[in-house]
């Protein structure tokens, strides 16, 4: 697991004693930015890495010229990887590290109270096969859309096969691609012009955990 691209590309990043996560491959990586670059993001964008494990997101969008990043894990083993890969890579002035449920609190405002532009959302897949109106997932994005800027963004990963609805609160769907066993949904506080974006689905990919 690595930075792949950006001021620390091809930093190695830290990773847990466990077999547990789900690591996002290179190759998906790449592909999921390149989609983001579509919206301008994220170079001096303020960023939020919910269910953020080693900080893996949010660190490649440092890389990549993001302004600021906040991190949001609840498990207290991972916490002390995460803040040495953020020391690692030398963005610890850039980051701000929050022990929490991201089901419960979202993205907190910034360093400065400010909102979000780009918030990614990769909570363990069995939390995500309810996204139903009700549903913590959902009460996640309902919360997540009074903490976003007026055309913010939200990716969520899922398992393939998970389908989200096409709106919550005011997020609505704007992408969604598939890589192997796994979905990306994007959502936005607002709208864009798709007439320049990527098509909706992708399985260009095969080599994802």
């Amino acid at each position: 697991m690595r930075i792949i691209a950006g001021t620390k590309r091809r930093m190695k990043l830290l990773g847990p004693k466990t077999d547990t996560s789900r690591p996002i491959t290179d190759r998906v990586k790449e592909a999921l930015f390149s989609v983001l670059y579509k919206y301008n993001l994220p170079e001096g964008k303020i960023v939020a890495d919910l269910f953020s494990g080693v900080g893996s997101m949010g660190l490649e969008a440092l890389s990549r010229k993001a302004k600021s990043a906040t991190f949001v894990e609840k498990d207290p083993k991972i916490i002390p990887i995460l803040k040495k890969n953020i020391e690692k890579a030398g963005f610890v002035k850039e980051s701000r590290v929050i022990r929490a449920d991201a089901f419960k609190i979202g993205a907190p405002p910034d360093f400065e109270g400010q909102k979000y532009d780009l918030v990614f959302v990769d909570p363990p897949y069995r939390l995500t096969t309810n996204v139903q109106h009700g549903s913590p997932l959902s009460g996640l994005l309902d919360l997540l859309a009074g903490q976003l800027k007026p055309g913010g963004i939200v990716v969520v990963r899922t398992e393939k096969k998970t389908e989200l609805l096409a709106r919550y609160n005011r997020l609505e769907i704007i992408q969604r691609r598939k890589w192997a066993n796994m979905a990306v949904t994007i959502l936005s506080l607002g709208t864009h012009d798709l007439s320049d974006k990527p098509r909706d689905t992708s399985d260009d990919f095969k080599d994802d955990q």
